[in-house]
């Protein structure tokens, strides 16, 4: 009994004599000293001895001044290690610091319970973070058991109401350094996603404590990291590109991303995944591959442009690293002005349009440039039957700035050299393109990025007439992080598009004719991880038009011609948005967006005022305004919402609906069926309003086996108003008053697309179905302004039905057959229908405009492509393409066309590729 008195008077005695220490007051000041220093000031006038890693403080910027007056021991630590990682475990008269975790002197009371009892005990009071303590297998879903590598960040505290962290950084490929955008990064055994952007930047959302983190994407190793998390913090990760690159995916998805995000009808290529697709003289055309896709489409076999969910040619936005490019096409319409081996991915919209995009009503495609390397020289380049195509890369200062540089051209003259026709000896065909991209990472929260491109066309065909256009456009982008939760980029664009004529007349009437359009933008994009639950993204932008529409120029001063130059127009288009992308629960997302747009037409000009309700006219003028320079004429604006709304019926499956508004400032003016390089682009003004949409879509959305096989089907209607079409007989080329050429009316379209995509595997590929319809409507009082009675009828590129397979089969790693089938309906067409006399004189009769329609379209493409050996220690990898272009021969008309012969009308028809047409291509990589 005595030793037990004895036992619990000495207990007693140490813990009054560890209280008082503890409670012992204590004056100390700390001027200007680091945290080192300030220790052995604690230690000097305290009975206290400090343990630490002497590392610990060895690169301590920092400072402490801070004044204390009958202060606690804790009060003191908890002023020195505040904004560190630095914890503290005070037992006697010792204190032990620690980085990141406490010192606990007690464990919890389940803490020998095993994980595979599958029992739960309540945590006991004071403990934060159950990973400390509680027993978990490091195995989860781990890849063959690999060991993990553990990251601890932020100072665990024993009292934190703090449930979610934010945890950013940059994923990065191993060797090269270089940022990688869609990569998917999840949280084992938590609904918690997400993926990389293009700058392969990553913010995630995880609760305290312990997140084993899965790293993946198509090209690389899965990786799995180990994170203790108790604040917000950065981490950035190297991952190994997997040697074997054979498994080629056409076009590759970004996990289940197109399940559980809220976004509809969008759609992204992997430009590196189409050089297995067999097209036309073997040139790789991102453009191209983006029509087999559901929901896009051309009017017609070798034609410029494409057609978006019933949009016309000029709706579509199309950016190249954030500037705007005016012409898609190189040799009228055959090849993409989009240098495939300088292009990373395209990220196509066409349901849910983001907040920040703005001025088209139809589709956004938002083409990235490569990265250049910045640790080693690099290149890419193809040999093909009527091109050439180069790209290299190199660093400037390495680890930091890199230089990509592509060239792309044509020597197509040589074939219309040996053609028998003597008048097509005589002809010019060819093009070239340039691009420059130049980044720069100037510190972890600052980066620089620049773009310069431009792109030459000439050609003629047996006439006097050479006809040339031209691309050019320049980005920069500043990237800047202020800190883990805000971010922004500053953009400053400039485009300009611009095509001219020059005849040579064997008489006076030679002459230069020309056209030009020049756009510049600012735009600021802010970005703010609010929360795990709110995303924000907002911004403004500024653009500013500038067009010559047009001039001619006799070259002889004897000739007959009169000069003529069309007075220029400016327009000036600025907007403001805002979205949240909103995790209501872990079944709900919302992506709310909001823009307003605001356009004005600005002078210098002059502008017609005509009367109210009548056809625009000469004889219907009553007024000429002129305007000065930068004198606003008129302003157009609204506001246009952007909803989308995703449940998530399970982890591979949701459905999706949305709702979009847009506004469209600049208009192309065409009377062509098909988007030509001579078509000239006007400005909403006093006279011509500017074009309208909403867009309302639902979607089904299904992943099977692990995401290798996709299926959605996406159904949509879309009302537009003052869609512009011309007058028949309209002259559109170097009018001063187009208004009075024009109408503008209202139209619809509405369509169910299916796609089924595999991702993987020997076979890949995908199988498309659209059906669509597009029509528009121009009714008025006046039958001068009316078609077909006012009624809604066909466009030019409605075509009900089409189907589209693009697929790949590997028979080794090294060989692989490609397939394209392509079936469209025939697009509508307007046939005379029979001829009467007036005043001795005898006309055609042309039905309703569009009611008949041409034969319809299918084609049937192969290829073999055959990959080189996968040595490693190797000047450089190849890779041949052999295809046939319309195997089958079909003659699939591109127009039909009406003469008058023996005083009867007679059809006939054109075909672009009425043959098969043969390539091989030879492609490498160093």
């Amino acid at each position: 009994m005595r030793k037990l008195i004895f036992i619990i008077i000495t207990l007693t005695s140490f813990q009054a004599l560890f209280s008082q220490q503890i409670n012992n007051k204590i004056s100390i000041n700390f001027n200007n000293v680091d945290r080192r220093t300030a220790i052995q000031d604690v230690e000097k006038v305290t009975n206290y001895k400090f343990y630490f890693n002497s590392k610990w403080f060895s690169n301590d910027t920092v400072t402490v001044s801070k004044s204390y007056k009958e202060a606690t021991i804790n009060t003191i630590l908890n002023g020195i290690f505040e904004d560190t990682n630095i914890n503290y475990y005070i037992t006697n008269n010792k204190i032990i610091l620690t980085q990141n975790l406490l010192i606990y002197d007690k464990l919890p009371v389940d803490y020998f319970i095993t994980a595979e009892k599958n029992e739960t005990k309540k945590k006991p009071t004071g403990v934060s973070s159950k990973p400390i303590f509680y027993k978990e297998k490091d195995s989860l879903e781990l890849v063959e058991k690999k060991a993990i590598t553990t990251t601890l960040i932020g100072k665990e505290k024993k009292k934190s109401e703090t449930k979610l962290y934010s945890l950013s950084g940059y994923i990065k490929d191993k060797k090269t350094r270089k940022p990688l955008s869609n990569v998917s990064i999840s949280a084992q055994k938590k609904t918690i996603n997400t993926v990389t952007n293009n700058e392969g930047h990553y913010s995630i959302q995880l609760p305290s404590g312990v997140n084993y983190l899965e790293i993946e994407s198509v090209n690389y190793e899965k990786t799995i990291r180990k994170v203790i998390l108790y604040d917000n913090g950065k981490l950035d990760i190297s991952i190994l590109e997997i040697l074997n690159e054979l498994d080629e995916v056409l076009i590759k998805g970004k996990g289940n991303k197109n399940v559980r995000t809220a976004i509809t009808g969008v759609s992204s290529i992997n430009v590196e995944g189409i050089k297995n697709v067999p097209l036309v003289l073997g040139e790789r055309d991102i453009f191209r591959v983006a029509t087999t896709l559901p929901g896009i489409k051309t009017t017609g076999e070798g034609s410029a442009g494409f057609n978006v969910r019933g949009g016309k040619d000029d709706q579509n936005l199309i950016l190249l690293d954030n500037a705007v490019l005016y012409n898609t096409s190189h040799f009228l319409g055959f090849f993409s002005a989009v240098n495939p081996y300088t292009t990373s991915k395209v990220d196509i919209y066409k349901g849910s349009i983001p907040a920040q995009f703005g001025g088209r009503l139809s589709s956004v495609f938002d083409i990235s440039s490569k990265k250049g390397s910045i640790d080693k020289v690099s290149g890419e380049g193809g040999i093909g039957s009527v091109t050439s195509n180069l790209s290299v890369s190199t660093p400037i200062v390495k680890g930091k700035s890199s230089l990509l540089v592509g060239a792309r051209g044509t020597y197509s003259d040589w074939i219309l050299n040996t053609l028998e026709d003597e008048k097509l000896k005589n002809s010019e065909a060819s093009f070239y393109d340039a691009t420059l991209r130049y980044t720069h990472k100037v510190n972890d929260n600052n980066n620089l990025e620049s773009t310069a491109y431009y792109s030459h066309d000439k050609f003629k065909i047996s006439s006097d007439s050479l006809y040339k256009y031209s691309n050019r456009l320049f980005s920069l982008k500043w990237d800047h992080n202020f800190n883990i939760k805000n971010k922004a980029a500053l953009i400053f664009t400039n485009s300009q598009y611009k095509f001219s004529i020059d005849y040579n007349a064997q008489n006076d009437n030679s002459f230069d004719f020309g056209y030009k359009l020049n756009e510049s933008q600012i735009q600021l994009n802010l970005q703010n991880l609010f929360s795990n639950k709110h995303i924000f993204n907002y911004g403004i932008s500024s653009k500013l038009y500038n067009i010559d529409p047009g001039h001619l120029n006799p070259k002889n001063p004897e000739s007959p011609l009169v000069p003529i130059n069309i007075e220029d127009e400016k327009g000036l288009e600025t907007a403001a948005y805002f979205s949240d992308n909103y995790n209501i629960t872990d079944k709900w997302l919302l992506n709310l967006g909001l823009r307003y747009s605001l356009y004005a037409a600005l002078g210098e000009s002059t502008q017609r005022v005509y009367q109210d309700n009548v056809p625009m006219n000469d004889a219907t003028v009553i007024a000429t305004n002129k305007y000065k320079n930068n004198e606003a004429i008129k302003t157009y604006g609204g506001f246009e919402p952007r909803l989308s709304l995703r449940y998530l019926v399970s982890d591979d499956f949701s459905i999706k609906t949305s709702y979009d508004k847009t506004f469209q400032f600049i208009h192309l003016l065409t009377n062509n069926t098909t988007q030509s390089p001579t078509d000239t682009w006007k400005l909403s003004d006093l006279n011509i309003a500017p074009q309208e949409a909403q867009q309302f879509s639902l979607g089904f959305y299904k992943n099977i086996d692990k995401d290798l096989l996709e299926i959605s089907l996406e159904g949509y209607y879309k009302k537009s108003k003052n869609l512009l079409d011309y007058k028949v007989g309209g002259d559109l080329v170097l009018n001063e008053n187009i208004e009075t050429e024009i109408l503008q009316g209202d139209g619809k379209a509405y369509g169910v697309e299916l796609l089924l995509k595999k991702q993987y595997g020997r076979l890949n590929g995908w199988i498309g179905y659209t059906y669509a319809r597009t029509f528009i409507k121009f009714d008025s009082q006046f039958n001068d302004e009316k078609v077909n009675n006012g009624e809604y009828f066909p466009t030019n590129f409605d075509k009900p039905h089409e189907v589209s397979t693009v697929l790949n089969y590997k028979i080794t790693q090294r060989y692989s057959f490609s397939g394209n089938f392509i079936y469209q309906s025939g697009r509508p067409i307007t046939y005379p229908i029979g001829t009467y006399e007036y005043e001795n004189a005898s006309y055609t009769l042309y039905s309703d405009r569009n009611k008949f329609r041409i034969p319809d379209y299918y084609r049937l493409d192969i290829g073999f492509n055959i990959e080189g050996n996968h040595k490693i220690k190797k000047l450089a990898h190849s890779f041949w393409n052999i295809s046939v272009y319309n195997v089958l021969g079909r003659n699939n008309p591109y127009s039909i066309f009406f003469v008058t012969e023996d005083g009867k009308v007679k059809a006939y028809k054109t075909s672009i590729f009425a043959i098969p047409i043969p390539s091989i291509t030879y492609n490498f990589k160093f």
